[in-house]
């Protein structure tokens, strides 16, 4: 009996192991992160690094592989065997092109007052005092060349003495600088403005330095918005990323091409927005990607030169999911990077004579063979005036039509972000349907990817129609039989913070559960503290003082949430970085005590060393945990 027990125990313990699990916050933070290095000189070879969080150091791990163009065999090398081009070498090879931080002003009391070197005052006099997550300190990016095989960083700084960045603030790397093919010039994007226009303004700008005068020629002196991403051709056009409107970060954004002194706008008569582009081989054709219809894909766009024809843009791939990268042109075949709701990023290899893909990577294939997937649904669903809407719906793994599910709303950030196919590591949809939950999530007004005006509808209209997306949304999906209507919760973060705060104060009973990260809630003080005012003065209409102002008036009044928090009765977790100086401390601290005050159910976690985003391991683990622990405990 006992020999009989023992093999039925030994049976059950195989089965368990050998058993589909569903994907825990343990999981998702073992999830490897694919970054592409680049190819070797004659492309026949790809390089890329793998990081994975560990969670012991509170760090990452990172290694280094290399595998053919082509596919096949993947072998792990050293950090020093990389033999990726560098396009930070001079075409001719004789030069290098690198950034460093310059100290140019005198900020910090310690550099104003020599004799007081422990003193940790700030003195300032002008705006631009903090961005992102980093307080202004005088210092600034700035780019240098140098020889080729020079032993030290030393080089020539080709702005000396100029209070700009290059690369830009907050997010800028080595795409903000190029050389020109012939190695006599560097073009280089930077915004240079100062102080109060450096906060109001998007203007970047494309420069071209040539080394033999050192004079510095700005290209793009007529455009008043962003200009981004150059890039030149094999046949010496230069292309770049522009968007036309001072102060509308997420305007359209179009590929406009400089021969000749002649300059053309490829895209500009087609309704959508470029997120990257690349130019083909030939010279002759732009391969390009684009939100559309909650998903990204890849575009061409002809390159017509001196020819007398109009630029078509042609749609290549379709499917649900999202190119998120092109990284290089192999003959007649794309390597591009691809996630969905589902699957981290990979690398695929995207034919474009019959427009296939092709998997190259397989990083996370381990994991993935082990747990269940949920399954993502596409719906449409009609707005209160009249609009067809995306909706995606995201089911739990082995979803029973029989059962009741909890349900979220999800409300995405930006605003004007696509909710496309993206995988998160916050906040990601597989981990919430594993959990058990419904996740709606509504390509509301404002995103990109269903047209120039829908993208543009939501600014000055915070607490608009975008509002009734959400509930148009919500209302449609708990019509199904399998949606607890009792159970029903919102979350989002930055503007979808601001949406959680908003909906909680009109949502008639129809939310059990908030949970707000880094979110607006009081509009007025959110204008008179975040860095980048060229966004709040564009999204909210201008200053909260402008009494004739109507739309701005609007906005700090109508949709500010902290004139509806009266209206709160519904448990809420807030969530706040202390180092985010985008959607400052003050939001979430005044909503969580305007809650506790009210004696409602609330809860505060706090991340006084994050930003804007939660990257640090542990911190993110104890986040997730933290959000199903509320969820648990509240639907």
């Amino acid at each position: 009996m006992k020999k009989l027990l023992l093999i039925m125990s030994l049976m059950l313990s195989s089965s368990l192991l050998t058993a589909q699990q569903t994907m825990t916050p343990e999981m998702l933070w073992q999830v490897g992160r694919l970054n592409v290095v680049g190819l070797n000189e004659d492309g026949s070879t790809i390089f890329y690094k793998v990081k994975k969080p560990n969670i012991e150091e509170n760090d990452y791990d990172t290694k280094y592989y290399k595998m053919p163009v082509k596919g096949g065999d993947i072998t792990e090398i050293s950090k020093e065997n990389l033999q990726a081009v560098d396009k930070n070498v001079s075409p001719n090879g004789e030069f290098k092109l690198f950034h460093d931080q310059v100290h140019i002003e005198d900020i910090k009391g310690k550099d104003v007052y020599k004799n007081l070197e422990k003193s940790d005052v700030y003195i300032f006099s002008d705006l631009d005092i903090r961005h992102w997550d980093t307080w202004q300190d005088g210092s600034y990016n700035h780019l240098f060349y140098k020889k080729t095989g020079a032993a030290d960083d030393t080089g020539i700084d080709i702005m000396p003495k100029q209070p700009y960045h290059t690369p830009q603030k907050p997010f800028g790397g080595d795409e903000d600088y190029i050389w020109s093919p012939n190695s006599k010039n560097i073009y280089y994007v930077s915004k240079k403005l100062k102080g109060k226009e450096y906060a109001t303004s998007t203007n970047t700008d494309i420069y071209k330095f040539n080394l033999e005068s050192k004079i510095t020629e700005n290209i793009t002196k007529d455009n008043k918005g962003y200009d981004t991403n150059p890039a030149f051709s094999s046949k010496g056009a230069l292309a770049w990323l522009q968007m036309k409107t001072d102060g509308y970060e997420s305007d359209k954004n179009d590929i406009v091409v400089l021969e000749n002194d002649v300059k053309q706008n490829l895209t500009e008569r087609w309704d959508g927005t470029v997120s990257s582009f690349l130019w083909a081989k030939n010279g002759q054709e732009i391969y390009f990607t684009a939100p559309v219809d909650g998903t990204i894909q890849l575009f061409k766009v002809n390159y017509p030169g001196k020819k007398r024809i109009a630029p078509v843009v042609e749609q290549l791939s379709k499917g649900q999911f999202d190119v998120t990268g092109i990284v290089a042109q192999t003959n007649n075949k794309l390597l591009v990077t691809r996630t969905d709701m589902n699957h981290a990023a990979e690398l695929f290899s995207f034919n474009i004579q019959d427009q296939t893909f092709k998997q190259l990577t397989r990083i996370n294939l381990e994991l993935y063979e082990s747990i269940d997937l949920p399954k993502v649904e596409k719906r449409y669903v009609t707005t209160t005036d009249g609009k067809k809407m995306l909706v995606w719906v995201i089911l739990p793994p082995n979803f029973d039509a029989s059962k009741k599910y909890p349900t979220l709303l999800y409300a995405q950030g930006g605003p004007q972000a696509p909710l496309s196919q993206f995988y998160s590591y916050r906040w990601n949809f597989q981990l919430m349907a594993s959990q058990g939950y419904i996740v709606v999530a509504p390509n509301r007004r404002g995103m990109p990817g269903h047209g120039v005006a829908w993208n543009e509808a939501i600014s000055e209209d915070w607490g608009g129609q975008v509002m009734d997306d959400y509930l148009s949304a919500i209302d449609e999906v708990t019509k199904e039989p399998y949606v607890d209507k009792d159970r029903l919760g919102a979350v989002g973060a930055s503007f979808g913070g601001y949406s959680v705060f908003y909906l909680a104060g009109i949502h008639n009973n129809r939310f059990k559960s908030f949970i707000a990260h880094d979110g607006v809630f009081d509009t007025r003080s959110m204008y008179g503290t975040t860095e980048e005012l060229f966004f709040v003065n564009h999204d909210m209409g201008g200053p909260y003082w402008d009494k004739d102002n109507k739309k701005a008036q609007k906005s700090y009044h109508e949709f500010n949430p902290i004139t509806k928090v009266a209206n709160w009765d519904t448990p809420i977790l807030i969530i706040q970085g202390g180092k985010d100086y985008r959607v400052p401390i003050e939001q979430g601290l005044s909503a969580y005590q305007a809650a506790q005050l009210q004696g409602i159910k609330s809860k505060l976690l706090y991340f006084p060393e994050e930003n804007h985003w939660v990257l640090q391991p542990q911190n993110a683990l104890v986040w997730q945990n933290e959000f199903f622990k509320w969820l648990k405990d509240t639907l």
